[in-house]
């Protein structure tokens, strides 16, 4: 099993420069990167602390803000080193593929999502080589 980390837990938002400054001010975590997704629609931004190996938060604007408060966290992802070797290995236990096929980003982050046992989002993500 590749499974390495926790890589980041995705919060859904309704505006994702509001929620970068309440994050930075409220929690003190910093902006790490800004993305669009391949849906042009969806914005992302991933803060830190600038620590190595940290768990990061990812916000999600523009894919769905209006689920109930209870459910503004949208994931947990964990990084993989071989996501074709997970998705595997996950065929064999048989798990629930939310996704039909892995999904890269424009920066070459590549991910999947599948689903718990209660229907919970988990994702495996694999980062780009650097």
């Amino acid at each position: 099993m590749t499974v390495k980390k926790i890589e980041h837990v995705g919060i859904m938002v309704r505006d994702i420069n509001m929620s970068i400054a309440f994050y930075e001010q409220a929690i003190g975590l910093r902006l790490l990167n800004t993305l669009t997704h391949n849906d042009p629609s969806i914005k992302l931004a991933f803060l830190g602390f600038h620590e190595e190996d940290e768990t990061v938060i990812e916000l999600i604007q523009g894919y769905n803000d209006k689920l109930p408060s209870e459910g503004k966290v949208h994931h947990i992802a964990f990084t993989v080193e071989n996501i074709e070797a997970e998705i595997a290995r996950l065929n064999g236990l048989k798990v629930t593929f939310i996704d039909n096929e892995i999904t890269t980003l424009p920066n070459g982050d590549r991910y999947i999502f599948f689903e718990g046992l209660d229907g919970e989002w988990i994702e495996f993500y694999e980062p780009a080589l650097t």
